[in-house]
């Protein structure tokens, strides 16, 4: 499927798509409880996370371990840009709030472009000593970049209020419209990326980095455009998460964050967004539909007891099966509509 240049067509459909988006969103809002939004909220927020981050490390694939630092930056700009500086004054104990951290103040939507805003920028800054480096040597530094982020946040008690953290965030009203719309918003911006020519010398980066460079393609410049494009998406899906969970601290954005995305996108396949996408309804979503199996079963009338842990049990098994009969994820390096037409035509 090729997606050309934006015309006149193609904006009739995207005007389509988000009004359908928004209709579908409100019917939700309506028909779900609250713990079924929130679950659906959190799927939103990890689709950013996995499309975004699927547009560095499978797209053109550079091995980066980054997100939970560039998401621990979006979710505490939007938690300081939220909070008013009387509510700053009262909360942060360790240290007092600094002067410019009791000044800055605005609402949500601008407080969501600013995280991404400033993610992305440290990204282009990083990205100068990043990709002097390749394959396993990028992981390891940006892994570091990682551990820093949660050093800094720690020991920077009059920034980020230290390893206690930031507590009564607010919350955004219809947090499901607005989630489901920057993901839907993520989503068609990383396609249109992928399908441009700058999306086309990244898949050349990911497959013969040495030959791209040999054509003319500027790899530094495609990794860092890449790169900084994730990084805006994963600042604001960490806004965006700050205001769902109303508080948050330095062991939430652990690698452990990362370790999820990677599961979701080589699960989904790396390279595909719509292989992110369902990787990530899986793994978030199975997260909550096997909840069950830590509470006590019962069979057949047969009291089984309670086993903790067993959700994470099964849902190992799962990802084994999944990735022992299909190698390299669920839909490979295609998306789902390339599949469909191979099969159409008999390839």
């Amino acid at each position: 499927m090729k997606m050309p240049a934006t015309s006149l067509s193609q904006l009739f459909c995207y005007a389509a798509l988000l009004v359908v988006s928004v209709l579908m969103l409100s019917v939700f809002q309506n028909l779900f409880n609250d713990y079924i939004i929130r679950i659906i909220c959190n799927i939103f927020i990890f689709m950013i996370l996995a499309v975004s981050y699927n547009l560095i490390n499978g797209v053109t694939g550079q091995l980066s371990l980054e997100p939970n630092g560039f998401v621990a930056v979006g979710a505490y700009v939007t938690a300081i840009l939220l909070l008013t500086a009387d509510a700053k004054t009262n909360m942060y104990e360790m240290a007092a709030p600094s002067p410019f951290i009791l000044a800055i103040h605005t609402s949500f939507l601008p407080a969501l472009l600013i995280s991404g805003l400033c993610a992305a920028v440290l990204a282009v800054c990083l990205s100068f000593p990043v990709f002097r480096v390749r394959g396993d040597y990028l992981a390891i530094v940006t892994l570091g970049f990682g551990f820093i982020i949660k050093i800094l946040a720690i020991n920077n008690p009059q920034i980020t209020n230290g390893a206690i953290g930031i507590n009564e965030i607010p919350q955004a009203s219809n947090m499901l419209f607005w989630c489901g719309l920057v993901a839907l918003a993520a989503i068609v911006l990383v396609l249109q990326v992928v399908y441009s020519k700058y999306g086309r010398a990244m898949k050349a980066v990911r497959d013969d980095e040495d030959a791209a460079i040999a054509m003319g393609i500027n790899t530094f410049r495609m990794k860092t455009y890449a790169f900084a494009t994730s990084a805006f998406f994963e600042g604001i899906g960490g806004g965006l998460l700050a205001s769902l969970l109303t508080i948050i601290s330095p062991d939430l954005f652990d690698f452990m964050l990362t370790f999820q995305l990677l599961i979701i996108i080589v699960l989904g396949g790396l390279g595909s967004t719509t292989g992110a996408i369902l990787g990530t309804i899986i793994v978030v979503g199975s997260g909550e539909w096997l909840r069950f199996l830590d509470q006590p079963l019962n069979l057949f009338g047969q009291d089984l007891g309670s086993h903790p842990g067993l959700r994470m049990v099964v849902f190992s098994l799962v990802l084994l099966v999944i990735m022992l009969f299909a190698r390299e994820g669920l839909l490979g390096k295609q998306e789902i509509w390339e599949i469909n037409r191979k099969r159409r035509h008999g390839k």
